[in-house]
């Protein structure tokens, strides 16, 4: 058996890759690479994310050396695999051993990675496609050649973006590997993107989803239900319905929106040029903007915390009269249920409507909403609006 000490042998501190702060739910396994730094755009209202950090392009020759380390880090961790006499396989033993070096954070990002065998990849930051195409299909080539067992690279990257790009190009990025991608619609009405500064329009929305689904490359849209306040909301849900209904993408993924005090639109919602709705009011949206969704093979998730009703998700067409009799349920639960819910969701505690008849969470959550309606009777609004804040 190898002793702790022999092990550090084998680990170089110099392999290091670069890794941005955010990426999707859905991409919670892949290898986090960056390939480009913060945000080209940034001027996003509801995005408090890179806000005064400067977006910067990396070099061909940075990325390519980050992939040569993290080629080596493979190597180097089947080293450690033969050496502990489990043949070069990336056991849970040797997983462990490897997560025990707590100053070998990029050994240990790179083992878990092995270890779940998925061959994910997710290409960070925020619009890594601002890359020239010749540059990214480059390094995406190399990725594939160095890097034995990659099976999906993904990316952010913004319709504006795309739409500068043709469909060649599109197609280019799919042949060098590029398999998913994420975009922010947010919006399908131009009202509410110009309002909240998102630097693009509906029918760049489309220009750009239906040439990434030409291309054969996997769309996932990014919806945010709230964010045409109570001004736009109805044309804010029927404009994205119709959006989406022109660009049929894979997958549309709900993202409610919610407004931290380091967001820009955080000073509309103090001045009061922005009148954000209720939670009740969001779940109406969304189903005005479901019911809306015709013609499409898209499947709807839900899969963020940040989202009151999880269980708001399905394949279309079949599943769109399911997802409407979640929402259904939920609208007519009498006030207290609702409430309920609510601080159950928003404090963590819930996953779906059927949790509430878990005897024990409905008597914690019992408990917590009568103390808090004696402590804080006026208060119980904002107390579950900050428990939402907390997953941003």
């Amino acid at each position: 058996m190898l002793s702790m000490p022999n092990l550090r042998k084998y680990i170089k501190s110099d392999l290091t890759f670069e890794q941005g702060p955010i990426r999707p739910p859905s991409e919670a396994r892949s290898l986090l690479m960056r390939f480009t730094r913060n945000c080209p755009w940034n001027k996003c209202t509801f995005c408090p994310i890179y806000k005064g950090q400067k977006f910067l392009r990396r070099s061909v020759k940075e990325i390519k050396r980050d992939i040569d380390n993290i080629s080596e880090i493979i190597d180097d961790i089947k080293c450690i695999s033969l050496a502990l006499g489990e043949g070069g396989r990336l056991t849970r033993d040797v997983l462990k051993i490897i997560w025990s070096q707590t100053s070998a954070y990029y050994y240990r990002t790179v083992a878990l990675w092995l270890y779940y065998g998925e061959g994910n990849v997710f290409i960070q930051d925020a619009n890594s496609l601002i890359m020239p195409t010749s540059d990214l299909v480059e390094v995406l080539r190399y990725l594939k050649e160095k890097i034995p067992g990659v099976r999906r690279i993904t990316s952010y990257a913004r319709s504006s973006t795309l739409s500068r790009k043709t469909l060649e190009e599109v197609k280019e990025l799919k042949e060098a590997g590029l398999t998913r991608i994420h975009i922010g619609l947010e919006s399908g009405s131009d009202n509410v993107l110009k309002f909240v500064k998102k630097g693009t329009t509906a029918a760049k929305h489309i220009d750009a989803g239906v040439k990434v689904r030409e291309a054969g490359i996997t769309l996932s849209e990014y919806v945010m239900p709230g964010l045409g306040g109570k001004r736009w909301w109805e044309e804010h849900a029927l404009e994205t319905a119709r959006v989406l209904n022109e660009i049929n993408p894979d997958f549309i993924r709900l993202r409610s929106l919610r407004i931290p005090p380091t967001a820009p639109l955080y000073q509309d919602f103090v001045s009061g040029r922005f009148e954000p709705l209720s939670d009740d009011e969001v779940v109406r949206e969304i189903r005005l903007f479901i019911k809306s969704l015709e013609g499409i093979t898209s499947t709807l998730t839900s899969d963020h915390i940040i989202n009151l009703l999880e269980e708001v998700e399905g394949t279309f067409p079949q599943d769109k009269e399911k997802m409407l009799s979640v929402i259904d349920r939920y609208l007519n639960l009498p006030e207290r249920e609702k409430l309920l819910y609510r601080l159950g969701r928003r404090g963590g505690t819930l996953r779906c409507l059927d949790d509430l008849k878990d005897p024990v969470l409905r008597d914690k959550l019992e408990t917590a909403l009568n103390d808090l309606s004696r402590e804080a009777p006026e208060g119980i609004e904002q107390i579950i609006d900050e428990l939402g804040n907390q997953y941003i």
